[in-house]
């Protein structure tokens, strides 16, 4: 079975392009849903099941999502862009 190679990020990117960087977006994709799921249902799931969702809470909804993500791309750039020994 072969396996798809994703292009290796580039050593000398910064925090900001990595953020679409095919290679990290996978696992940070993975990240965002399964925390941010898991945190939406803590923070918002009371009121989303009352029907009292505002505009507010759904801004703080999407921040539940996007933080996991910004999270997980920070650790796999801060760990590519260590030397190795």
């Amino acid at each position: 079975m072969s396996q798809i190679m994703l292009p290796q990020p580039q050593p000398s990117q910064t925090y900001w392009q990595s953020l679409r960087d095919p290679h990290y977006a996978p696992t940070a994709l993975r990240v965002a849903l399964v925390i941010g799921t898991l945190l939406f249902t803590i923070n918002h799931g009371v009121a989303l099941w009352q029907g009292q969702m505002t505009r507010q809470r759904w801004f703080s909804a999407a921040l539940t999502y996007v933080v996991p993500y910004c999270v997980s791309i920070h650790g796999q750039h801060s760990r590519s862009s260590r030397p190795r020994p």
